[in-house]
């Protein structure tokens, strides 16, 4: 699935850059498409079988049904999709920081996904209040959303795809080793298949000098 993450990387770049040149009355139609767009990759998080892919599943539907309300939404002002692309910052940053803190000891990207979804928090606070419910601050709200999306995909992407490539490398054993290795499993094996009787006679002598 790395490979999809990186995908949806280079595609939240390009939503960053398309959004950041669109004209003010085209923002209520985009909000909505960009918030399913993200609820794609929340789905596709989910099938990379990570730890937290329910999490990511249950995101997917939330962040669904938010752009459903987005698009079913016709007011002429800029409050509601402000305000719903603010909810969607809001819970993805939040996420964002707690399954890096609960990976902090095994993934040394942690730091960057904190402040990533530190960045998230803040821009959804911003997005929520009064400050963002006119064109210009919806669109600047909506092409940093894809910015921070974008790298964090893109990190997630190349990160899972180093541990894919070093994991064959862990299991792989030197020569010397994996003889040693199947020599020893050999002899375990033929011990094994003695008798109990023999298994037995050939403990009497350790017992033996024990007592002695």
């Amino acid at each position: 699935m790395w490979g999809f993450l990186l995908f949806a990387g280079v595609a939240w770049l390009a939503v960053g850059w398309s959004v950041l040149r669109l004209e003010p009355a085209d923002v209520v139609a985009v909000a909505g498409p960009v918030i399913f767009f993200g609820a794609l990759c929340e789905v596709v998080r989910a099938l990379a079988g990570t730890r937290t892919w329910w999490v990511n599943a249950s995101m997917a539907v939330l962040f669904a049904a938010t752009g459903v309300v987005v698009l079913l939404d016709r007011d002429s002002t800029y409050t509601t999709p402000a305000s719903l692309v603010g909810w969607f910052l809001l819970v993805r940053g939040a996420v964002d920081v707690a399954v890096a803190a609960i990976n902090r000891g095994s993934d040394r990207t942690w730091g960057l996904m904190v402040s990533l979804g530190v960045l998230q928090v803040g821009l959804g606070f911003y997005a929520s209040g009064p400050l963002a419910r006119t064109a210009d601050p919806v669109i600047i709200t909506l092409g940093a959303l894809a910015v921070l999306r974008a790298v964090a995909d893109l990190v997630t992407g190349l990160r899972l795809r180093e541990v894919v490539a070093a994991r064959p490398e862990i299991l792989r054993l030197p020569p010397e080793r994996e003889a040693g290795v199947a020599g020893y499993a050999a002899g375990m094996a033929d011990f094994d298949d003695q008798p109990a009787r023999h298994q037995a006679e050939s403990d009497e002598p350790v017992a033996e000098e024990v007592s002695r």
